[in-house]
């Protein structure tokens, strides 16, 4: 049986080069992580199991080495969410306008009556 033919890539012979990367040295293996990229990639909402496999190192040693920089790239995409949330809502989008409302100014669908919190009277008879 024949084999199909595979497609190869146009380039015969590919172009290597040298890249110098500044960073933390972590792990056994001395991988070089650049803290900016962690950050980056924290920002744009990539778990920590995404990002470890994107570098080729293990959970605990991105924990270990970069914590801050996983909670302040998590803290900026919060950020970055709650401004387009605004931006929305201050430019008339009404769900938004209602969904913040209930979020950050206490806001119900059904206001409740005062009387009907209180408990009913309890009687042993």
């Amino acid at each position: 049986m024949e084999q199909p033919d595979i497609p190869t890539s146009k380039r015969k012979t590919p172009k290597v080069g040298v890249k110098e990367v500044e960073g933390i040295v972590v792990g056994r293996d001395k991988k070089v992580i650049p803290p900016e990229e962690v950050f980056k990639l924290a920002q744009i909402g990539c778990k920590d199991t995404e990002i470890c496999d994107w570098f080729g190192i293990d959970g605990n040693t991105l924990r270990y080495n970069f914590s801050v920089e996983l909670i302040k790239g998590r803290e900026a995409l919060k950020q970055s969410l709650r401004r387009a949330q605004l931006s929305l809502a201050l430019s008339g989008n009404a769900v938004m306008l209602i969904w913040l409302g209930k979020q950050y100014l206490g806001q119900q669908e059904t206001p409740m009556n005062s009387e009907a919190t209180q408990p009913l009277p309890w009687s042993d008879d």
